[in-house]
């Protein structure tokens, strides 16, 4: 029977390798190969040839460096058998010619996916399509997925992928980290990118599922390998901010996936390794005077991480930060979260006003957290019918199932 059962474990070593590294493998295989559709190729036939060969004759002992070697291979193969009718580029032939075998498990493996992260956004390509092919070929999104956090049609958001990858290619963008006098410039996209990654890890767009630590879990590793390369305020920052919400984690959400509000959660399964490192780096970034907006962000977060129950929270503090984040980077979001604030601090009526204010002005119509905050605030002053149609509106725009259960509860509230 244990014989038997050899098979099916290889097959899901198989598809656990696939689920958590090959994202790896394929940032790997690009820097092999120099080519993305070469690169996408030569991944899945390496799965394939995993699939195949390792039920029969066993899981080997480097598994990643195997696929990696595997598909390379592979690739070589298909390029020279198309080299018979067509000559190759000179630096893929240079590529083809290297010995690459010694690099599979060497320290340069692991900075692959940071090489790539600033390929996708190098300036030459649109910020829309740096954003796009860095979720798409850095992160494995699907162009679905994609689309929908873009709030763009698929087949357009597929289009600007192909001719981001195109773009690459014609131009000979190379695949590496920049030099230390480019970064500076290079780095605001990379962090824009890296924090969007974030965002639909730990506040999935759609679906079934509230949080996708994949995502948010990969966001961290490469926001540390960010401050390693560049230290600097806002790296500091986009770090500090993205361990402080995700030391929420674990209390965002009950067993049955039922989303949990901030003021609700069990705070003593907030990650306090992660507070302590996150309220750290906050200090580094803001005491370098060269902070930005997501420095100010993660203090906001520090505010709340350090508050030891909801009602010590301190909404003055938090108000004020908000304001000089409008300074700095004016948006509807952030309007809104600073809308809340002030409601915090000051009761639901000055809050509102805020609200219905940015909702006049015809921004966020179709961002359903602003006819949420709305309809709480309705509901704390006791008006149920406007609170009920912004619950409804609420629900008519989330397209998260956890959130959409949190909205139909409300509504089942204001009803009984």
């Amino acid at each position: 029977m244990q014989h038997e059962n050899v098979p099916q474990r290889a097959r899901e070593t198989v598809d656990a390798i696939y689920r958590s590294h090959s994202r790896h493998i394929f940032a790997t295989l690009i820097r092999l190969l120099g080519d993305f559709d070469v690169a996408e190729e030569a991944l899945h036939d390496a799965f394939r040839a995993a699939l195949e060969q390792w039920p029969r004759d066993g899981v080997p002992a480097k598994p990643q460096a195997w696929l990696v070697s595997t598909g390379r291979f592979k690739a070589i193969d298909g390029i020279r058998r198309r080299a018979r009718f067509e000559p190759l580029p000179d630096d893929l032939a240079e590529r083809l010619a290297a010995d690459s075998g010694d690099e599979l498990d060497g320290e340069g493996v692991e900075d692959d996916r940071l090489r790539l992260i600033f390929t996708c956004c190098h300036p030459a390509l649109s910020p829309d399509a740096q954003v796009a092919l860095t979720l798409r070929e850095v992160c494995g999104l699907t162009t679905e997925e994609i689309a929908r956090a873009f709030l763009t049609a698929a087949p357009t958001l597929a289009q600007r992928i192909v001719r981001a990858k195109a773009k690459i290619r014609d131009a000979r963008i190379p695949y590496q980290v920049p030099s230390p006098a480019e970064l500076p410039d290079r780095v605001d996209s990379v962090l824009r990118v890296i924090y969007l990654v974030y965002n639909e890890g730990y506040s999935a767009s759609s679906g079934g599922a509230l949080m996708r630590s994949d995502l948010s879990g990969e966001a961290i590793r490469v926001g540390r390998l960010l401050i390693e390369l560049l230290p600097e305020a806002e790296a500091l920052g986009l770090l500090a901010l993205m361990l402080l919400q995700e030391s929420r984690r674990a209390a965002r959400s009950a067993p049955n996936g039922d989303l949990i509000l901030l003021d609700d959660q069990d705070r003593s399964l907030w990650n306090m390794d992660y507070i302590t490192e996150g309220s750290a780096l906050v200090e580094r970034a803001l005491s370098s005077r060269r902070f930005g907006p997501y420095a100010l962000q993660a203090a906001i977060a520090a505010v709340h991480a350090n508050a030891p129950y909801a009602a010590a929270t301190d909404w003055a503090e938090i108000t004020s930060l908000y304001d000089i984040l409008l300074r700095t980077d004016s948006s509807p979001v952030i309007e809104l979260n600073r809308a809340v604030a002030v409601a915090m601090r000051d009761g639901p009526l000055p809050g509102l006003a805020l609200i219905d204010a940015i909702l006049t002005r015809g921004d966020l119509a179709d961002y359903h957290l602003a006819h949420s905050a709305r309809a709480d605030l309705c509901r704390r002053l006791g008006r149920t019918k406007e609170a009920r149609a912004s619950y409804e509106r609420a629900y008519s725009l989330a397209r998260q199932e956890p959130e959409r259960r949190f909205l139909e509860r409300r509504l089942c509230e204001l009803r009984d």
